[in-house]
């Protein structure tokens, strides 16, 4: 393992001497690293200052900038242009180190290999603060992190943003390697405003406070743009706040019969849905399975029994288990399975009479799918239609056939249909590919406007 006095530090500055000042002095009263970079953004105002303040202490090499180049490209530019060896320590300006241990411990943590280890949380793909649930990305929190550098040059580099590892836990996250990322509790503490400090303390915002904002405008226009757009986009009902962050499908929800007593949520993710229907229905008994650990933890405060497994690697037993179950509900999930067909075929083979199952899935006939197809734009994405983890795809008519062959009817669904822009041209082209095949194109456009299908479906 690596000598941790041999471990560099970066640090990004910016108008703040006397922060830069509380780092430095705290950290060496613990370490003798060196080099200790300072990155510095500040204004001709400050500079002198920041001078004044690495000259004091052994070991530091200021890389002046002359303007403010911000915390993500700053680490940034350390990483492209200093020669930091095989592991870097990044601490904020507004860290005060308190006691030591904590460069050990980053230290014992980090294998080779991985991307990073210190305080990891969840941020949505815009990179705010987000409950876990599907789709949240797993973020490092740069306040104070340790570093594989040869890691780090293999993924995109931090960004001027307001969360400006978002760019590397982006590309982590999609490519499937969050798990290069070494959580350690004690981190995450110590960076949070009223907890009782293990080693270190971050003066939340100290910078922010100091120079009187992050300067980050740029950056908040395009979140803002970006969040107008999706204001015509279909977004989940929100969970109530005292339940769990990511929302659920109130049309799946509604789908659920009144007289349903005995539910079982195959893939109940964090419990959202759970949640809102014991709010309801208080006496229901709601059972969830869910292959994710995490997720299931978290969904356990919410339901009344949960089995972290994977349906698909359970035997004849579990369905005998669960045979009592008056409704299985599948949200958005049956077209993440190797083989939908024989689970439901299992579940009609022990479902009570009166039972039933209820599911939303995803419309492969969207528009949006048809008009990425014709130009040969079928890339698989993090999320939605397009989610990666898809592996079975489904229009209106193979859902029928879907239940059908499982030995099923569909006694009930709805198509979820929402305001697009940008679809009136591909619908017209829609009807065209329906007419030059004989078909009704308005049936074609009918089929292409559902987001999802949620279906209620008995024994045949």
């Amino acid at each position: 393992m690596m000598n941790i006095h041999d471990i560099p530090v970066v640090a990004v500055s910016y108008n703040a001497p006397e922060l830069l000042q509380g780092m430095l002095s705290s950290f060496r009263r613990f370490y003798p690293n060196n080099p200790v970079h300072v990155v510095d953004g500040s204004g001709p105002e400050y500079v002198e200052q920041i001078r004044a303040v690495a000259a004091q202490h052994q070991g530091v090499q200021l890389h002046v900038q002359g303007f403010n180049i911000h915390h993500g490209p700053g680490m940034a530019w350390a990483i492209t242009h200093l020669n930091l060896g095989e592991r870097v320590l990044f601490l904020d300006t507004d860290v005060v180190v308190l006691r030591e241990g904590f460069l050990e411990a980053l230290n014992e943590a980090l294998r080779p290999g991985d991307y990073g280890a210190g305080g990891v949380a969840y941020v949505n793909r815009e990179g705010f603060d987000t409950a876990y649930g599907y789709g949240a990305v797993a973020y490092l929190h740069p306040p104070c992190m340790l570093c594989n550098v040869e890691v780090m040059k293999q993924w995109p580099l931090p960004i001027k943003h307001g969360a400006p590892m978002v760019a590397p836990m982006l590309a982590l996250h999609d490519a499937g390697q969050s798990d290069l990322l070494r959580n350690l509790e004690w981190t995450k503490n110590d960076v949070l405003m009223g907890t009782r400090k293990v080693y270190i303390d971050h003066i939340g915002m100290g910078t922010s406070s100091a120079t009187g904002g992050y300067h980050l405008e740029e950056w908040m226009a395009e979140v803002q743009a970006r969040q107008a757009a999706k204001l015509s986009k279909p977004s989940a009902s929100e969970a109530p706040s005292e339940g769990p962050g990511e929302g659920f499908n109130p049309d799946l929800l509604a789908m659920i019969p009144p007289q349903a007593q005995a539910i079982l949520e195959v893939g109940c993710s964090t419990g959202a849905l759970a949640f809102a229907l014991k709010r309801q229905r208080p006496n229901v008994h709601y059972m969830g399975l869910e292959l994710d650990p995490k997720a299931a933890e978290i969904a356990a405060r919410y339901c009344d029994g949960m089995a972290a497994l994977d349906i698909e690697g359970a035997d004849a037993s579990l369905y005998r288990d669960y045979a009592s179950r008056d409704c299985w509900v599948f949200g958005d999930v049956l077209e993440h399975l190797r083989d939908p067909w024989a689970v439901l075929s299992k579940i009609r083979q022990v479902l009570p009479p009166g039972g039933c199952v209820v599911a939303s899935i995803p419309n492969a006939q969207h528009w949006s799918i048809q008009a990425r197809l014709a130009v040969g734009e079928f890339r698989y994405e993090s999320a939605g239609l397009l989610d990666r983890t898809h592996l079975r795809w489904f229009t209106r008519i193979t859902l029928f056939e879907l239940f059908a062959r499982a030995g099923f009817r569909i006694e009930a669904g709805l198509p979820r249909i929402f305001e697009e822009p940008g679809r009136e041209p591909v619908l017209a082209a829609i009807r065209q590919m329906a007419i030059a095949q004989g078909r009704d194109p308005e049936g074609a456009v009918r089929d292409a406007l559902p987001l999802q299908y949620v279906v209620r479906a008995v024994v045949a």
